[in-house]
């Protein structure tokens, strides 16, 4: 038998201690795991989004594939032509190259995880009409 190793250094990313950032579809995210970022031995990011009540993120793709889990809020998700309503509790798989955006329908901030891989590139996304 193997024995369970835990990595070392311990790592632990605390939300309000990341820097918060305007995406380039003008979602408020604070990365909270990158490994162009920290020591990290991982091939994805890990970002926490926040869209205001009202509001949506620009239209845009991505060349890696991404996965949204809703914390907090309701929405409709735009994935190519398809649309879905999202509440808390409910991961989204986008697979890479497809037009996306995600509207805040709720009176409360929709919030939630992305998770991106391999890690997130500026380079990867483009915003998309």
């Amino acid at each position: 038998m193997i024995p369970c190793r835990r990595a070392t250094p311990l790592f632990i990313s605390a939300l309000q201690d990341c820097d918060k950032i305007i995406a380039g579809d003008e979602t408020v995210l604070r990365e909270l795991l990158h490994p162009e970022k920290a020591d990290l031995n991982i091939g994805y990011s890990l970002a926490h989004a926040v869209l205001k009540p009202g509001h949506a993120s620009l239209p845009h793709s991505m060349r890696t594939s991404e996965v949204y889990y809703i914390l907090q809020g309701t929405g409709i998700m735009h994935i190519d032509d398809e649309t879905s309503h999202i509440r808390a509790s409910q991961a989204i798989y986008i697979p890479p190259g497809s037009k996306q955006y995600i509207d805040n329908t709720g009176d409360t901030d929709l919030v939630f995880l992305c998770i991106v891989d391999p890690a997130w590139q500026k380079s990867d996304e483009e915003i998309v009409k």
